[in-house]
């Protein structure tokens, strides 16, 4: 955690201020966002990686969504025993289901599931259902959870049928396992930079080409949904 702290504080002269969330549950679908019936696939899994400026910009991102959505899992650069608390707040205002992802735990259709903090999560499949394997392990570009270790297993057994998107955070965790998931066939999407707070992760993967789409994080939503049909 120490390394981590020291990371954080080397770029803070970088980080814009944070804009006020609102506090009021918002309509599970926003407005002009489409959701289609295609959404019900079970064989479509969504992988979404964020550090700074990151807790804000998944609430943005989940409220817009519809229920009926392949499972998702996201990455959140946080410490231990704070993961649970904000599942629990992303779960009161989402139409989706959002909780702390356990070992061995199926990820199904309108779960989003948040890897714990100190822990790695990744994704592991059975015949035809998707499971997450919560375990331990080195720290990966200086975090744990790793937003790497996530989409590098998201390439291996998901392949083309993945989604994935680095959001707002400093450091490069998840731009090489962005490219893995694209090489792979995914459709992978990066926040712009000037919608977020820092501008890290999603330029160390627009640098590597891993990125199919670049994006203001409003308009993510609707990219996502255009991309499961």
């Amino acid at each position: 955690m120490g390394e981590q702290l020291i990371e954080k504080i080397k770029a803070v002269s970088g980080v814009k201020q944070f804009k006020t969330g609102r506090t009021r549950a918002e309509p599970a679908v926003g407005p002009g966002i489409h959701s289609g019936a295609l959404l019900k696939t079970t064989n479509k899994i969504i992988a979404i990686g964020a550090s700074t400026g990151g807790t804000e910009a998944i609430k943005d991102l989940l409220v817009k969504l519809p229920a009926a959505m392949p499972p998702i899992l996201i990455v959140q650069h946080m410490p231990q025993y704070f993961t649970r608390s904000f599942a629990q707040r992303l779960d009161s205002l989402c139409g989706l289901e959002v909780k702390e992802a356990e070992d061995g735990e199926l990820a199904t259709p309108g779960k989003v599931l948040i890897a714990p903090g100190n822990k790695h999560m990744v994704l592991k499949r059975s015949g035809a259902s998707y499971y997450v394997e919560i375990k331990d392990g080195p720290l990966v570009f200086h975090q744990r959870p790793s937003v790497e270790v996530l989409f590098k297993s998201v390439a291996r057994y998901a392949g083309g049928n993945a989604v994935g998107i680095i959001l707002t955070g400093m450091g490069k965790d998840g731009a090489k396992g962005l490219l893995d998931m694209r090489e792979a066939g995914a459709f992978t999407m990066a926040q712009d930079e000037k919608s977020c707070v820092v501008f890290g992760m999603p330029k160390e993967a627009i640098m590597l080409g891993a990125a199919m789409r670049v994006a203001p994080l409003d308009n993510i939503p609707q990219l996502l949904l255009d991309a499961l049909k």
